[in-house]
């Protein structure tokens, strides 16, 4: 039952994914447009979602558990890093870097948000928020690092002054200091929130119309990449959380922004330091279609343990 409930929620995502492909084959969305509904997603709608979740009752609890997902958040990128650099190998290093970027990097913000919204309401938003601010920390540090292969490349600016780093703040401020935010003001933010599922699966569909999957399934290491990324990775730290003990909504979270597929991040930043950019396109988009069977699973199993 609990498998058919999350499947029925990332069925309904992929859905509107199909329609984004469509778009994208049709040519009713091109570059530009997804370009700006991207702008839009990352600076609007994302930090909207975020800020939306945090306008809630003080809960002295919750504030605990906010701060124990960030701690966690930080150990399970770094075991990211860790093991991929073990077990995810190419002899050509702009092949290396892009497949260990994308093992290492999820989705955490397109595809995780809109399942944590919808499997464990604005808890799993708050818990995810976390998980996305050290997701840029470590994005815009070793992530560059490893796609450019120069330090100097490495953007502190980028690190702390990013959309869902600046939603965060605001949203913990709002919660911390028990602001009551007028109807004006966060029926405005809830509208903005609620495009937060439809138009980044559009955006995804769209890139999938672009992607060719058939040179995807021939190439075994960008396979093996996936798997690490959908699989083994995210099992691995669920079955670390549940020894902690970490139990409940937080350890269903973690699951789901562990499990998500590989992030945009991976296509973006190839494009911007030129590293096998075809790969890191069929990566995005093959790890995608795996996760309508293997998101569902894991996060099933996860909250049957939970």
């Amino acid at each position: 039952m609990i498998f058919l409930t999350v499947l029925k929620q990332v069925i309904v995502l992929f859905i509107l994914i199909f329609v984004g492909l469509l778009f994208g084959k049709k040519n009713i969305i091109n570059d530009n447009s997804v370009k700006s509904l991207t702008d839009i997603v990352l600076c609007l709608v994302s930090p909207s979602v975020i800020i939306k979740s945090f306008i809630r009752e003080y809960d002295s609890k919750m504030l605990y558990n906010i701060i124990l997902s960030f701690l966690l958040a930080i150990v399970v990128h770094a075991l990211f890093i860790f093991i991929s650099s073990l077990i995810v190998k190419d002899k050509v290093k702009a092949r290396k870097s892009v497949l260990r970027f994308g093992a290492i990097f999820g989705n955490c913000g397109f595809m995780s948000i809109p399942i944590q919204e919808a499997i464990l309401g604005e808890t799993g938003v708050i818990y995810c928020a976390s998980f996305i601010a050290i997701f840029n920390l470590f994005a815009w540090t070793y992530g560059v690092v490893l796609m450019s292969g120069d330090k100097k490349e490495m953007s502190v600016k980028k690190m702390f002054i990013n959309p869902g780093m600046i939603g965060l703040v605001i949203g913990l401020a709002i919660f911390i200091s028990r602001i009551k935010v007028p109807e004006v003001i966060s029926l405005p933010i809830g509208y903005f929130a609620a495009l937060n599922t439809p138009l980044p699966m559009l955006i995804i569909g769209y890139h999938l119309s672009k992607s060719n999957i058939k040179t995807a399934f021939k190439d075994l290491k960008l396979l093996y990449a996936c798997v690490c990324k959908l699989i083994i990775l995210p099992v691995f730290i669920i079955a670390l959380l549940y020894l902690i003990p970490i139990r409940g909504d937080l350890l269903v979270s973690f699951a789901i922004s562990t499990c998500a597929p590989v992030a945009a991040y991976t296509t973006m930043f190839s494009y911007k330091y030129n590293r096998a950019t075809e790969l890191s396109v069929n990566m995005v988009s093959l790890s995608t279609l795996f996760s309508l069977i293997t998101m569902p699973l894991i996060i099933a199993v996860t909250q049957m343990i939970a």
